[in-house]
């Protein structure tokens, strides 16, 4: 059923003030407020029914037609906010401005905030661990500005980028709730295929207006302050997001004090796909325990845990800030003060969000409390940290300030124990405020009172029966049954008849009531101002506050570090200005974590002379484990945090590139080979000597023989052009011949032994190249038909006695060409004839001889 025209005079009064609200947010659902519930109608109650499996209804009609209609109670609002907004929905929220019982006609109504995924607040709204944020970004001729806003922890930056692959890896790593992107064409599919996108106006992105918003916003003269003035792309993506803002919460933003502007150059680049295959904070499976996160995150406090977030997904190239770090960490360790702190973080609160609703006058009585009581632990925190040496900790707890009258107002203000709303009252303490205790007085009284006028007015009536009571509806009551109602006072006056009694009121309870109802009133609008009054003491000092509630997360986290080190045996990392990598007895931080079984640790080293090395062993023989753990390991050091290694020297490292698992991009039309390639293909055109690449099993989805060229191709360029730290692992037997003498390239394997019929994997990384796959033996422990497994026996050696290549026969895990199939490459000569023709007999020793000959027969 379509929905009649909305400008049809033959609407009912109450309709047309619905058209006019829903006119101005003509693509969200309108909660269009109707006493105890919020109302949706016609479209908006359909698919309102269809998200959040409410009933649709039909009641009444207007111009003619019947409403469709389907809604929420108001006390359970937040409930059904949470789906709507997980689902990606905004919500504009139509209150009832005026008082139903003074409005004379049709209660005035408006739009009061559109909530929307990126501008949440509400605590049942929000991740507890997770920040949510809002998105803009503009675009130039030379690059791409973005601006994002955590409006529940009062955070705004922005940052500048000049490719669409920085663009694309900027955004994997915010993930935000919510894209603010210029209704215009050309934008990358990467972006647009985004959730959460809104298209706005382009000139809402135009760098002049936007730095007029912004210097309205902040009160300001210029930019300078912000490090922003000659940085027009990222005022554009500033200024839409802050008029979004504004636009959506309609109310001041106090929270909201400053910009900082993130420089890429500032952290180590991580690209979305490495972001993905090392899983640091999600996994496909969306187990977030088996992540990076999910073993590193100790944090005992809400916040520290957004915190160590954000620190893991970008981390940092400041030695002297890591230093501070891994200072900060050894220093918890040897005198057990993080033990301290996290003892009595255990009972902090979220104090980082408390303090935005505080600001946006959101905040309830129990944000109020949790407040107290987290401001109240301050001085016993800075006891334990004022004994240790450590710069980092020293300056937190400076950090964290003097906000003893702050404690010393919640305290003396809100109750123990509050309730969860301010409504009903019962929230600020007794003796805080004299004019409050003397109206409470008067509400307290009257239940005495109560119990005096029953007794006598049983006495004077002789009715045993008869009681005083009170209700909402009807207040106070004098209540006689049935049967002895005819026995009832002249001066008694009817005031309600029910199936089994008659209800009276005397003159003596009216006026009781008058003073007692009026007492209540003006003490429940008296606790009301004075908890306006705490929400203005507090913002008075909401800049020191934030302050307080970052240095709060930080020891968190280094606190957490701490932990971590000493429950997991991790150790500190030395970070040097001498190129190269130095770990030793390394180990995989989550794949230790998850496994009964000890882990077998790993040494790596690779230096200006030793830039690749070349990766081969059976699969399932932790190929890929050695290589993540690698990357895992540096990643850590430069958040700051201990590493799972014996000893960890890691010179400057400038981003993390990897190439590792297969899997289609249907959406883009690509199969897994495309995918391959296109990762393979940013990482040469990105990586430089100071990177880290891990390349896995390059060329396995097309030919062998064109696999094989592609592979060796890519790793002699990362080798020479990009002179990379590599590690390079392959089921290609023929690339172990690049490690030549100068190459910069080198061998290592992971080896297996066959013990009767069974396949042991060693997991110890080795010197040289493997001599075998296994490839059989790892399908058979892969449950294939033992028919199966012996067929392939059989076809292998008959490949073998034609004289297929044995690596490949082997090692590659593609089918072999026939000699009529055609690869993309013309076909390559035989490797054995390449490396027969190389040699110079007269320059051989007869032992470089057997070595050479050795080779050849690998390569035959």
């Amino acid at each position: 059923m379509s929905t009649p025209d909305p400008n049809s005079p033959a609407h009912t009064p109450l309709m047309r003030q619905f058209f006019a609200a829903k006119a101005e947010h003509p693509d969200i659902l309108l909660f269009f407020r109707m006493g105890d519930f919020y109302e949706l109608f016609y479209d908006d109650a359909r698919k309102a029914a269809r998200l959040l499996d409410i009933t649709l209804t039909q009641r009444g009609a207007s111009a003619g037609s019947p409403i469709p209609m389907a809604g929420v109670p108001v006390h359970a609002m937040e409930g059904y906010l949470a789906r709507l907004v997980a689902l990606g929905e905004s919500v504009a929220i139509c209150e009832q401005i005026g008082d139903p019982a003074a409005s004379k006609g049709l209660v005035e109504r408006k739009v009061v905030r559109i909530v929307t995924p990126g501008t949440v607040t509400d605590e049942a709204l929000l991740q507890e661990r997770r920040d949510t944020l809002l998105l803009a970004v503009s675009r130039g001729r030379h690059g791409y500005g973005i601006a994002w806003a955590d409006l529940a922890g009062g955070r705004f930056l922005v940052s500048e980028v000049a490719t669409e692959d920085q663009l694309t890896a900027e955004l994997a790593r915010l993930d935000p709730a919510e894209i603010l992107l210029p209704d215009e064409d050309g934008w990358p599919t990467a972006v647009t295929a985004l959730p959460g996108l809104r298209r706005r106006p382009p000139w809402g992105f135009d760098a002049d207006a936007c730095r007029r918003q912004l210097l309205r916003f902040f009160a300001l003269h210029d930019l300078t302050g912000f490090g922003l003035e000659d940085k027009p792309l990222a005022i554009g993506a500033a200024g839409a997001l802050l008029a979004y803002v504004e636009e959506t919460q309609k109310q001041r933003l106090p929270h909201l004090t400053a910009i900082a502007f993130e420089s890429a150059d500032d952290g180590i680049a991580i690209n979305a796909a490495t972001r993905r295959h090392l899983e640091l904070d999600s996994r496909t499976d969306g187990r977030v325990e088996h992540t990076l996160l999910g073993v590193l995150d100790a944090s005992i406090s809400p916040m520290g845990g957004r915190l160590l977030r954000r620190w893991l997904n970008r981390p940092l190239r400041d030695r002297q800030v890591l230093g501070e770090r891994h200072h900060a960490v050894a220093t918890f360790i040897a005198s057990a003060a993080g033990d301290e702190l996290r003892e009595r973080f255990r009972g902090l609160g979220d104090v980082e969000r408390i303090l935005s609703r505080v600001a946006l006058r959101s905040a309830r009585p129990r944000d109020l409390s949790t407040l107290r009581d987290g401001l109240g632990m301050l001085p016993a925190l800075r006891a334990v940290l004022a004994p240790l040496d450590s710069p980092r900790l020293q300056a937190l707890a400076a950090e964290l300030g003097e906000h003893a009258g702050h404690a010393a107002l919640l305290a003396s203000a809100i109750i123990p124990q509050p309730p969860v709303l301010l409504r009903d009252g019962g929230v600020i303490a007794g003796g805080f405020d004299a004019e409050l205790d003397e109206l409470r007085t008067l509400s307290t009284n009257a239940d005495q009172f109560l119990v005096d006028l029953e007794a006598r007015e049983k006495a004077a009536t002789g009715i045993a029966t008869l009681k005083v009571g009170y209700n909402r509806v009807h207040g106070y009551f004098i209540e006689i049954s049935k049967g002895q109602s005819d026995r009832a006072p002249t001066h008694y006056t009817r005031r309600q008849t029910l199936t089994g009694a008659e209800r009276y009121i005397t003159e003596e309870l009216k006026a009781f009531e008058d003073k007692v109802l009026s007492a209540r009133e003006r003490s429940l609008a008296r606790e009301k101002l004075l908890y306006e009054q705490l929400l203005d003491a507090l913002n008075e000092q909401l800049e020191s506050l934030k302050r307080c509630a970052a240095a709060l997360a930080e020891l968190d986290v280094l606190a957490a570090f701490a932990e971590r080190a000493q429950a997991l045996d991790w150790s500190q990392p030395e970070l040097t200005d001498a190129p190269g990598l130095r770990i030793e007895r390394g180990r995989h931080p989550v794949v230790e974590a998850v496994r009964s079984e000890p882990f077998e640790p790993n040494d790596l080293v690779l230096d200006d002379g030793r830039r690749m090395l070349v990766i081969t062993g059976p699969n399932m023989g932790g190929k890929s484990t050695y290589m993540r753990q690698n990357a895992l390991i540096v990643l850590l050091a430069h958040v700051g945090s201990f590493v799972p290694a014996a000893r960890a020297v890691i010179g400057p490292i400038d981003r993390i590139l990897t190439r590792i698992g297969a899997g289609d991009d249907l959406a883009r039309g690509q199969s897994t080979f495309m995918v391959e390639m296109a990762e393979t293909s940013y990482i040469l055109h990105h990586a430089t000597a100071n990177s880290l690449v891990l390349m896995d099993e390059i060329g396995r989805g097309t030919s062998t023989y064109d696999g094989l060229a592609l592979a060796e191709a890519c790793a002699r360029h990362l080798a020479h052009a990009n002179r990379a730290y590599t590690l390079f692992a392959t089921h290609y037997f023929e690339l172990t011949a690049l490690a030549e003498p100068g190459s910069g390239i080198a061998n290592v394997h992971l080896d297996a032994i066959e013990h009767g019929d069974k396949l042991v994997f060693m997991h110890a990384v080795k010197d040289g190249p493997a001599n075998r796959s296994f490839g059989l033996q790892v399908a058979a422990l892969a449950g294939l038909p033992r028919t199966v497994v012996e067929q392939a026996r059989r076809t292998l050696v008959e490949l073998e006695q034609r004289g297929a290549p044995h690596a490949v026969a082997e090692m590659s895990p593609v089918a072999l060409e026939s000699p009529q199939q055609f690869g993309l490459f013309a076909p390559a000569p035989s490797p054995a004839l390449e490396a027969l023709a190389a040699i110079d007999p007269d320059e051989l020793t007869p032992k470089q001889a057997l070595e050479a000959l050795y080779r050849l027969k690998l390569l035959r």
